[in-house]
């Protein structure tokens, strides 16, 4: 039984080192909402496959999932301004609801639609195998260089965004290649684990972080333990309790986040 559980803990463990780091950018930015956003965004590219006759999650649904990101990632970037009028996550919610319901309605013409539309949501992260777990880590290798050679540029714009504007950055461009980047990572995720387990990963640990530390790379420490944590002791309660283990482990992360508060209030007084 524990052999079989490794290659979920290990899946787990690699979503939790990527997704803690962008979930940082996104509550610094003020945008929690987004990956669910993009993830609904790229799963109605995904349903557009499924529907035209390809296999759902084979390489051209893929494909046409990672198509519809980037439109999504050049809305949001482009709706970003200086001085907003209307706030940027009003802009998300909308595109999430309006995504949303038009995967439905896509999902509805096609056979097996309600059980894609539940897997998309619960994902499968218990049945995840080797392969898809090397592909996860290289993909976000990659994605982690990228970030990490461009870190100060992304780092500026999500923490201090007048200091960006100020010294000439060129911001709607750098946020364009951060969505971008975030919703290839959001739209591979999703297909393993779901989009409730994702933005879990992506926000309860950056909330948490942020709270305990100022400096990125304790924030990055404490989302990076919290993710880890969260991710053993979902897996192990899904088995006692024989429970589905992605609604087990988002379940976990917000016993963690109460406790982690409870725990900060506390350190206050």
């Amino acid at each position: 039984m524990l052999e079989f559980l490794i290659t979920p803990l290990i899946a787990c463990i690699v979503l939790a080192i990527m997704h803690a780091y962008l979930g940082i950018h996104v509550i610094e930015r003020k945008v929690i909402f987004v990956d669910l956003a993009l993830a609904q965004i790229a799963a109605l590219g995904t349903a557009f496959g499924f529907l035209l006759g390809f296999g759902y999650g084979d390489t051209t649904s893929y494909l046409l999932g990672l198509l519809f990101t980037f439109i999504g990632a050049g809305i949001f970037s482009l709706t970003r301004t200086r001085r907003e009028r209307v706030p940027q996550e009003a802009i998300i919610g909308i595109v999430y609801a309006v995504s949303a319901a038009a995967f439905i309605l896509v999902m509805d013409r096609a056979p097996e639609g309600a059980e894609k539309i539940k897997g998309m949501l619960v994902g499968s992260v218990l049945f995840v195998n080797g392969p898809e777990v090397i592909r996860l880590t290289g993909l976000y290798l990659i994605i982690g260089l990228f970030h990490y050679v461009f870190r100060n540029k992304f780092i500026t714009i999500s923490s201090n965004p007048e200091k960006a504007y100020d010294s000439g950055l060129r911001v709607k461009f750098w946020d364009f290649l951060f969505y971008v980047s975030f919703g290839i990572v959001v739209a591979q995720s999703v297909r393993i684990s779901g989009v409730l387990l994702v933005f879990s990963f992506l926000v309860v640990p950056g909330v948490i972080a942020v709270q305990f530390a100022d400096r990125w790379g304790n924030r990055l420490a404490i989302g990076w333990a919290v993710g880890a944590g969260a991710s053993l002791l979902g897996i192990v309660f899904s088995v006692i309790l024989d429970v589905p283990t992605g609604a087990s482990i988002v379940c976990t992360f917000g016993i963690i986040l109460i406790l982690m508060g409870l725990v900060r209030i506390t350190l206050k007084k």
